[in-house]
C-alpha cells in the first residue's frame, strides 16, 4: 500500500521552497547510464512521485518530453507554478496507476519517492509502461548528511545531526528502505540488467536558512509538528541559532556546503 505524506498545501509550499534538485554527481550518474543504454535520446520520460518538480525540471533540460506525476494535487500545483520549459507537463495520479499505454515510455525516474509507493504494484506498472530497452533510474538521498563551513565543519555537522536525529524519531516505517540503501527496491526491480550505486556524493549549495528549511520539509518533521507544534518550532529556531553561533556569523543567509549521499538503482528492460 502506498503512503501519502506530502499532501497538504502548506507542506507542498515548504517542499517547493527548500527541497533541492538532484546534485551534479547524481545527474551525471543517471545521464551516463542512459547514454550507455542508448536511451539518451528518449522521446518520453516520466518522473514518478515528482513532488514540486525539482527532478522533473532537471530532466527537461535533456529530453524532448517529460511528464511529472504525483498523487498530491498540492504538490503538482506547486510544480506547475514554478518556472519551467514547454517540454514539461504534470499529472495527478498514483504511482501504481500511470496513465500511459503499454510499452510507451522510454525512461522512468523517481527521485526520493519510491519508498513511499506500493513497491510491488509500482514495479509491475513500471514494467508495463516501459518500452523494451527502456530504463529506470530510482534514487534517494540518505539521512547521513553533513554541513561544512570553514574550519568548523565537524562541530556544525554535530549541531545539525543532533536536530536531525530528533526529527528522525518521527519517521514513518517506510524510511527503512532508505536506511538499507534501497536494497529491497533493487531486488524488487524485475529486470535482470540492473545495478545499485550507493556512494554518490554531492555538495548542494545551501544557506543556514535553507538547511533549516530542508529539515522543516521532511515528512518526519511534519509529524513532529502535528504532535507538538511548539517543541518542533523551538527545535528549529534553537538549531539555527546554534549553527550561526558555531559559524561565528549573524546572517541566516550565510552560504554553507550541504553534503548528501545518494543511492541510485538503475535498470534496463
Amino acid at each position: 500500500m502506498a503512503t501519502q505524506m506530502f499532501e497538504g498545501k502548506g507542506h507542498a509550499a515548504v517542499y517547493q521552497k527548500y527541497r533541492f534538485a538532484p546534485g551534479k554527481e547524481l545527474r551525471e550518474t543517471i545521464l551516463t547510464y542512459l547514454r550507455e543504454k542508448g536511451t539518451d535520446a528518449a522521446e518520453l520520460v516520466v518522473d514518478v512521485g515528482c513532488g514540486s518538480g525539482q527532478g522533473t525540471r532537471f530532466l527537461a533540460e535533456h529530453f524532448k518530453k517529460v511528464v511529472g506525476t504525483d498523487i498530491s494535487e498540492a504538490q503538482i500545483q506547486e510544480a506547475r507554478e514554478a518556472p519551467s520549459v514547454p517540454s514539461v507537463s504534470y499529472l495527478v495520479c498514483p504511482a501504481e496507476e500511470l496513465p500511459f499505454e503499454d510499452a510507451s515510455v522510454d525512461v522512468l525516474t523517481s527521485f526520493t519517492a519510491v519508498h513511499w509507493f506500493d513497491i510491488e504494484k509500482f514495479m509491475r506498472e513500471a514494467n508495463r509502461v516501459l518500452k523494451p530497452g527502456g530504463c529506470v533510474a530510482l534514487s534517494t538521498y540518505t539521512v547521513d548528511m553533513s554541513v561544512r563551513y570553514g574550519n568548523c565543519s565537524e562541530q556544525l555537522t554535530k549541531v545539525f545531526r543532533e536536530c536531525w536525529d530528533l526529527i528522525l524519531k518521527y519517521s514513518h516505517s517506510r524510511i527503512k528502505f532508505v536506511l538499507e540503501d534501497y536494497k529491497e527496491i533493487f531486488e524488487a526491480l524485475p529486470f535482470p540488467d540492473k545495478k545499485r550505486i550507493t556512494n554518490i556524493f554531492d555538495n548542494i549549495p545551501m544557506t543556514v536558512a535553507s538547511v533549516v528549511g530542508y529539515m522543516e520539509s521532511a515528512s518526519s518533521y511534519q509529524v513532529f509538528q502535528k504532535n507538538d507544534p511548539k517543541a518542533a518550532k523551538s527545535l528549529l529556531q534553537e538549531t539555527e541559532k546554534r549553527m550561526l553561533e558555531t559559524m561565528g556569523v549573524s546572517s541566516r543567509e550565510t552560504p554553507v556546503e550541504f553534503w548528501v549521499r545518494h543511492v541510485c538503482v538503475l535498470g534496463c528492460k
